[in-house]
């Protein structure tokens, strides 16, 4: 095999593993070839200079187009009469002749300096390339192989570059520590676990591209959902809108534009499977599904789900709405640590404010509220007309609430339900009735309204 064949067989085999098109290896040819001319003739310009490359042939050919002249001043430009009519015996003074250039005679350090054009080109273009390529990945969820800790932040191939995912952008969970105190403990990994990233930014640097990974953006969930879920992927089912406590509860709601569809069953799967499955990559954290609703009165009511609403007042102009719940069903309104509030509040974008029915009553923001709402709409009743969305099927983790409202995590209740201390088993059943006093710890004290925000300030 010649020189030329082993050169653009090599270029072929490249095109193959770097991803780099034919034409622009073999424009780092043509350009490497006109430098070697450069260094060669030791000139600043050959503008005189052709490189002829035959991609069907696998050959390639260097010419200098020379001008006929009496007398010869420069080599690469001009040529004597005599040695042109050598070539043809009809050419004149004046006249153009194309003359072969013997590249295999240039010298070490001419060639030399053509391969190293070469090596640069295909390093710019190979890195443009990786660019081009995870660019178009910015804004998607890719799978990728932890390889080490690098400090507290982890290493990921992705496959064709190294990425970072950086410390803040993991999820932390809370955790006791051997003296019972809550801490937040971040999430690990070892080398070689195969796990699932957001790709927030793609930076093009001189050192190739730089990739932003998270795990805590509240597109990650979206994502995942689209993968798991055929008719969000489809577009039959649409996602709305996510609110997103990273490592602790997540709110997403979500809407089909075909009637004939749920779009929280589509979500959650037969056997909770397509739900269980992004819980389990994302560390346990739980996912609350409702349902969108142009309504900002009824989105808002969908939103503070499982808690029972009595009465939503939104003002969509100021993006405020007030909220009246049951007595007993303030602390799971508000949530643990105003948590199920907070989330209420960035999934609408309305500053949600919640009072229980008696502190709206006393501030006379309950008009007109029937006397027998509790007879009317006792909990046997509320579950037959809205069960299916206000109880907790559709709230995955180890978090649940009790046949009379009381919220727990872990065997544990917390809000009201801590004052109450009522006991439970492993798995969250009453051992005993409720006491008969069971709002004597509902006082202003205790337990006030809440004012949330759509950033989560109250």
């Amino acid at each position: 095999m010649n020189t030329e064949n082993e050169l653009l067989s090599a270029l072929e085999l490249l095109e193959k593993e770097k991803g780099i098109s034919r034409e622009v290896l073999l424009d780092a040819i043509r350009q490497s070839l006109i430098q070697a001319c450069k260094t060669q003739y030791q000139k600043n310009e050959v503008d005189n200079v052709v490189v002829d490359i035959s991609p069907e042939n696998n050959s390639f050919q260097v010419y200098a187009d020379k001008t006929v002249v009496e007398q010869v001043e420069d080599e690469l430009t001009q040529i004597s009469l005599v040695d042109a009519r050598m070539k043809d015996p009809h050419y004149e003074l004046g006249d153009i002749v194309r003359v072969d250039i013997q590249s295999r005679n240039f010298g070490r350090i001419v060639t030399q300096t053509a391969k190293n054009v070469i090596l640069q080109r295909i390093r710019e273009e190979e890195r443009r390339s990786l660019y081009r390529h995870y660019y178009e990945k910015e804004h998607e969820v890719l799978t990728g192989t932890v390889l080490r800790y690098v400090n507290n932040n982890i290493s990921v191939n992705l496959g064709k570059v190294e990425a970072m995912l950086n410390e803040k952008e993991m999820i932390r969970t809370k955790t006791k520590d051997e003296n019972g105190r809550d801490v937040m403990s971040v999430e690990s990994f070892y080398p070689g676990q195969r796990i699932k990233v957001y790709v927030m930014e793609v930076k093009d640097t001189p050192r190739g591209p730089r990739i932003m990974l998270s795990r805590t953006h509240p597109e990650l969930v979206k994502r995942l959902f689209e993968n798991e879920v055929s008719q969000i992927s489809d577009g039959t089912v649409q996602i709305r809108g996510i609110a997103r406590e990273a490592g602790s509860r997540t709110k997403m709601a979500v809407y089909s534009r075909d009637p004939g569809i749920d779009p929280v069953g589509a979500c959650v799967g037969k056997n909770g499977a397509r739900v269980d499955a992004v819980v389990e990559e994302l560390g346990g954290e739980k996912i609350d599904i409702i349902n969108w609703d142009e309504n900002p009165a009824l989105m808002i009511e969908n939103a503070l789900s499982p808690a029972q609403v009595i009465y939503v007042m939104a003002d969509p102009d100021e993006k405020t709405a007030q909220v009246v719940v049951p007595d007993r069903q303030l602390s799971l309104a508000i949530g643990k640590e105003g948590q199920n509030a907070r989330l209420a509040a960035r999934l609408t974008g309305f500053k949600i404010d919640i009072k229980s029915e008696t502190q709206a009553r006393e501030s006379g923001d309950l008009l007109e509220y029937e006397s027998d709402y509790y007879d009317e709409y006792d909990d046997e009743e509320y579950a037959d007309e809205y069960g299916e969305e206000y109880t907790d099927d559709y709230a995955y983790g180890d978090e649940g609430y009790d046949e009379n409202g009381y919220a727990y995590e872990n065997g544990e209740y917390y809000g009201q339900e801590a004052y109450d201390q009522q006991p439970v088993d492993d798995n969250g059943a009453v051992y005993d009735e409720l006491p008969a006093d069971d709002t004597a710890s509902n006082s202003e004290e205790d337990l006030s309204a809440a004012a949330v925000d759509p950033q989560g300030q109250e």
